[in-house]
């Protein structure tokens, strides 16, 4: 059967596509890439909030049903968020994320520094919606606090960017369910509940709620996450060169 001239520029456009996203490039527009990642790092920073202070309401002051309510909550935003936004920015809704690809030199539709932009503006109109949804008060510092919850998120970031770097090339199709797998790990096993996000840290810093920390302490938990990042960057590559060689 011929296909019409119709189908076959449809074909063609879509090949094109497909080429594009299996090269990790994006065939969204700057604008468009922007808005994906300001609208993703809002979604689920309400979904963290929203869902860390849900959980406290209904677990009757029980922490660890709390935990896993906003742990589950965070792990299935991320699969949504990264399965339909990922072909548009890449979805990194975290400035490490962007950092550590920008360092590896992958290209983005737009700069690096408008990107960590986005991603901080829409964390914090993330949590001011997740309070306004809860009859909160839009700003409410955070109290929780502690040093080992630094090195907490050093190991946090360190995990997720090597899943991700290591899912990109190795699993690329699971990269979703990978992070989300992570995260919802790392909520259990690391002290301050795996924010591994600057721009999270920023923003959950104006919550007292289940999700908050102290805002004095952003600064230590964003030179950890960095740290992490860095480690991973420098990781990665090794590990992939020795799997490499065995073939």
């Amino acid at each position: 059967m011929n296909d019409s001239p119709g189908q076959r520029v449809v074909a063609i456009a879509t090949a094109r596509v497909s080429h594009a996203a299996s090269d990790g490039e994006s065939a969204a527009s700057p604008l468009q890439a922007l808005a994906a990642e300001l609208l993703g790092t809002a979604a689920l920073l309400a979904v963290v909030v929203g869902s860390g202070i849900m959980g406290q309401q209904l677990s009757g002051g029980n922490d660890g049903i709390a935990l896993l309510a906003n742990a589950a909550a965070t792990a299935a935003a991320l699969y949504v968020l990264i399965s339909l936004l990922a072909p548009i920015s890449g979805a990194h809704f975290n400035p490490a994320v962007t950092l550590a690809l920008r360092m590896r030199g992958q290209a983005l539709p737009a700069a690096w520094w408008m990107y960590v932009l986005m991603q901080i503006v829409g964390a914090i109109c993330g949590v001011l919606l997740a309070h306004a949804m809860f009859a909160q008060p839009l700003w409410q510092p955070g109290i929780r606090t502690g040093a080992a919850q630094w090195l907490s998120e050093g190991v946090a970031t360190f995990g997720l960017l090597l899943t991700i770097l290591l899912g990109s090339r190795l699993r690329p199709a699971a990269i979703p369910a990978l992070v989300a797998s992570w995260i919802f790990a790392a909520y259990w096993f690391t002290a301050s509940t795996s924010f591994a996000n600057p721009a999270v840290t920023l923003a959950r810093a104006l919550t007292r709620s289940f999700a908050g920390i102290r805002p004095g302490d952003v600064s230590g938990f964003i030179v950890a996450q960095l740290i992490g990042a860095a480690l991973a960057v420098w990781i990665a590559p090794l590990l992939l060169q020795r799997g490499a060689s065995r073939k």
